[in-house]
């Protein structure tokens, strides 16, 4: 292990943080990529298109007003303050783009309060909505466990926003980077150039029943009960899955993108050697109190095996969730697992800190 590529710097202690002062309004925008083309992997998902929020520093005069997650007379959580529709600022000329990953079961505005604050900040963020594992679409089997596909999303959302009539021309091409939550960190190393050991199901099982092993395929996500289970039936059937799943040893990395920051990323048998292999930047967060994905297993295994990444530990009790939107009452009242966090921990000052590193990380990788 390279375990002098390791910077831990670990927050002794939190309190309420200034947000860093932006430039822009922000303006919101969706797009729809690929459309039904049937040759795409769309992993046993209903809709047959890439959709995406994207978040950018809009003109001066936009009028930003509150957006939410889901019905916008109560919605779960907030999305924050943007613009729709809003004209793009007139300069500079050119942006950086900073693409998104949600989380497991997650969506692509659920990634609102890092990418409104990118595009503040001077970026275009944008965030898709991972074809069979996001919660506004429904959840495939497929969705959740041939994680390495969504790096594929995230180039094919690169290729069409390049080639968007409104944003392309503004896309500084050779100033791209990524960010992402949870599965989405992981996403993060697969699009770096990191690759897994081939899928073989069957002997994971074992491998969990055995206690050999601590992989998160070993317990069911709270989204997706008995997800092993159903995999392992499934590539019993279906011999496309089957075949699927050998591409987890196959690079799916995507050289136009320059830097990746990981937020509570997951490490799901990824290769030393192809992490060691790693030449852009990375900086990896996570919560010190995070039950979902222990940071001991994961942040903190992936920062010694990257050359040259950073590593920071929120202390005491932030966890997995406190990465999402901050909920509303709704999200609050129907999923108190995902809205409520420890005692002490103040959600919005730790994203603020978040996107403060995130948006001080690309701009110095970003040159």
């Amino acid at each position: 292990m390279r375990t002098a590529a390791l910077v831990l710097l670990t927050i002794t202690s939190l309190v309420p943080i200034a947000r860093a002062q932006s430039s822009f309004h922000v303006g919101v925008a969706n797009r729809t990529f690929l459309g039904r083309d049937a040759s795409y992997d769309w992993r046993g998902a209903k809709t047959h298109a890439l959709v995406t929020t994207i978040w950018y520093p809009a003109d001066a005069g936009a009028v930003e007003t509150e957006q939410g997650v889901g019905d916008p007379a109560h919605p779960f959580a907030s999305a924050g303050r943007a613009a729709r529709d809003a004209g793009l600022a007139s300069a500079p000329a050119k942006f950086s783009l900073i693409l998104l990953s949600h989380g497991t079961g997650g969506s692509a505005l659920m990634m609102a309060w890092l990418g409104t604050e990118l595009a503040a900040h001077g970026y275009i963020a944008v965030a898709v909505n991972h074809p069979g594992n996001n919660a506004v679409d429904g959840y495939t089997v497929q969705g959740f466990t041939l994680g390495w596909e969504r790096a594929v999303d995230l180039s094919r959302v690169l290729d069409g926003m390049l080639a968007d009539e409104r944003f392309g021309p503004r896309i500084d091409a050779g100033r791209v980077g990524a960010a992402g939550f949870s599965l989405g960190g992981y996403t993060m190393m697969v699009l770096a150039g990191a690759v897994a050991v081939p899928f073989d199901l069957e002997k994971l099982e074992q491998e969990c029943v055995e206690g050999k092993v601590w992989d998160l395929m070993c317990y069911s996500p709270p989204e997706f009960p008995g997800l092993t289970a159903k995999a392992i039936a499934l590539a019993k059937t279906d011999a496309g899955y089957r075949a699927a799943l050998q591409e987890s040893a196959v690079s799916h990395g995507d050289a136009r993108v320059r830097a990746v920051f990981a937020i509570a990323p997951v490490d799901i048998r990824l290769t030393a050697e192809s992490l060691g292999r790693i030449s852009i930047p990375v900086e990896i967060v996570a919560g010190a109190g995070d039950p979902i994905v222990a940071p001991k297993a994961n942040a903190e295994v992936l920062a010694r095996e990257i050359p040259g990444a950073k590593l920071t530990i929120y202390p005491g009790g932030v966890g997995h969730y406190t990465f999402l939107d901050t909920c509303g009452a709704l999200g609050r009242q129907e999923s108190a697992g995902f809205c409520v966090d420890a005692a002490g921990v103040d959600r919005d000052a730790i994203h603020v800190e978040a996107a403060r590193q995130a948006i001080t990380f690309f701009g110095e990788s970003l040159r």
